[in-house]
């Protein structure tokens, strides 16, 4: 085992001249917290911009986003390539943005694109003619990615039954 020597206090030099040079320059810093460092807020904007949307009761349908008319395809080949989405797509109209995830571990496609068009009729016909052909030897889902009111389904009235066993307290209950 290795001896350990225990020194005390007195034994350190103390460099005053030092200290006294630190504590002047931590007095004259500012403390800055926060964003901006000064706590001013922006009060100039009252009102943020927003999208005009019809609401008409619960009508179900396609939901324009700021840029333009976005759609939903899903069960892309992992395999598949950006151009063969686009090859596919381009023919409906002019392709404003198309975005196609990878997996970041494999580097193979996630399964789903974004296809964004500038015009309703655009995307409207790529749905209609798209939806359930082949990509890659793989059939394709095409819809729109927002949607407003409620679902495409009638709800039966009738509510779920959970398949989870009950809770502690329901348990007690019985």
């Amino acid at each position: 085992m290795a001896d350990i020597e225990i020194h005390s206090e007195e034994e350190f030099e103390a460099d005053e001249e030092g200290d006294k040079g630190i504590l002047k320059l931590k007095e004259r810093v500012k403390q800055r917290k926060g964003r901006g460092f000064g706590g001013e807020t922006r009060t100039e904007v009252e009102e943020y911009e927003s999208m005009d949307v019809d609401v008409e009761g619960s009508s179900y349908g396609p939901q324009r986003s700021v840029e333009g008319w976005i759609l939903f395809v899903t069960n892309i080949h992992e395999e598949a390539q950006e151009e063969d989405v686009r090859d596919k797509f381009a023919d409906y109209g002019e392709i404003k943005n198309l975005h196609l995830n990878l997996d970041r571990r494999t580097g193979f496609v996630k399964g789903y694109a974004l296809v964004e068009y500038d015009t309703f009729k655009e995307a409207q016909s790529a749905i209609d003619s798209l939806n359930g052909t082949e990509i890659n030897g793989q059939k394709i889902s095409v819809d729109w990615t927002f949607v407003q009111g409620g679902s495409k389904r009638k709800s039966s009235g009738h509510r779920r039954v959970s398949r989870k066993s009950p809770s502690p307290v329901s348990r007690r209950r019985r």
